[in-house]
């Protein structure tokens, strides 16, 4: 059995919030999940997370596979992808400095 830890959706229309949640890699979104591990809440502000860091370690070590968007919240958290804490925060991006191709002078 394939297990992925991801979000599921609960809340009414127009007001999402998530369980982040271990289920078989194969139910629906919104099927029956193994474990709830926590809550994401993104109307809020700032933004709601709550994870139970030791059950979601528990699973990665198990072989659970987190989702792109459990990994982002995983970090915001405080922890890496693989559950552990005190993970880097990610370093903003910089541009690359390049030259204007009209500024050039010819001689």
């Amino acid at each position: 059995m394939a297990v992925r830890i991801r979000l599921a959706r609960v809340g009414a229309t127009k007001r999402p919030s998530y369980r982040v949640v271990a289920i078989d890699s194969r139910k629906p979104r919104d099927g029956r999940a193994l474990e709830i591990l926590g809550f994401y809440d993104p109307l809020t502000d700032p933004a709601t997370v709550r994870l139970e860091g030791e059950r979601i370690r528990d699973w990665i070590g198990r072989g659970a596979t987190p989702s792109e968007t459990v990994v982002k919240l995983l970090r915001q958290a405080g922890m890496d992808a693989k559950g552990q804490e005190g993970a880097e925060e990610p370093k903003p991006r910089t541009r690359k400095a390049t030259a204007k191709s009209g500024a050039k002078a010819s001689a």
